[in-house]
């Protein structure tokens, strides 16, 4: 079974699916219906810069909403602080915002390094938060479905895969991105920029 070989992936899976490419948007859809389009992007920007500084606490400025690419680096540092930075902008909401703590538990416990039975009914008590609270983000998917999801649908699956082949950082595809740097975009800089394919190669 072709499928029994395929593992979990915290980066491209939770931190850049689901994290940035779903629920951050999702939530910020949300928070300019309460707030206004124009509004609520200067809000939540507002509410990043109101968060104290503090040791591993990324400061992320007043422009955080209009970044276009962020890194695996970015999404973790992020996902840190948007529990504290939402909040206040989410009062009156409580589901919403349990749904966000539930999202949060779930990745940040996905990644132990080992875990036990009780861990993993941590998982499973922060899949229960994601899947009783998602529904109430089904008026921002254009085709209000959210079952097709891969990416989400793939939260189900992971308890399994923890169990039959080990904690999710053995499969996280992290360390053959921060290959990047030394193998294409140091190797581009270092080319004319015309045609640098080849040169990358060389390099």
């Amino acid at each position: 079974n072709i499928y029994a070989s395929m593992n979990v992936d915290r980066l491209h899976q939770l931190l850049k699916g689901v994290f940035k490419d779903h629920i951050w948007e999702w939530m910020v859809d949300f928070l300019k219906d309460i707030y206004g389009a124009e509004k609520v992007l200067e809000l939540i920007d507002e509410q990043f810069v109101a968060l104290p500084r503090f040791s591993d606490i990324r400061q992320f400025g007043d422009k955080l909403t209009r970044v276009k690419q962020w890194t695996d680096s970015e999404y973790k540092d992020m996902l840190k602080v948007w529990l504290a930075a939402l909040t206040p902008l989410l009062k009156g909401h409580p589901n919403h915002l349990i749904f966000l703590k539930s999202v949060t538990d779930f990745i940040l416990i996905s990644v132990y390094h080992s875990h036990t039975e009780t861990t993993l009914q941590y998982l499973q008590d922060a899949h229960h938060g994601i899947s009783r609270n998602i529904h109430l983000f089904l008026p921002y998917r254009h085709n209000q479905s959210i079952s097709k999801i891969p990416k989400i649908h793939s939260l189900f699956h992971y308890i399994e895969c923890i169990k039959e082949m080990g904690s999710a950082d053995n499969s996280d595809t992290e360390v053959s991105e921060a290959t990047h740097k030394n193998l294409i975009k140091d190797g581009y800089c270092a080319s004319n920029k015309v045609d640098y394919i080849p040169q990358i190669l060389r390099w």
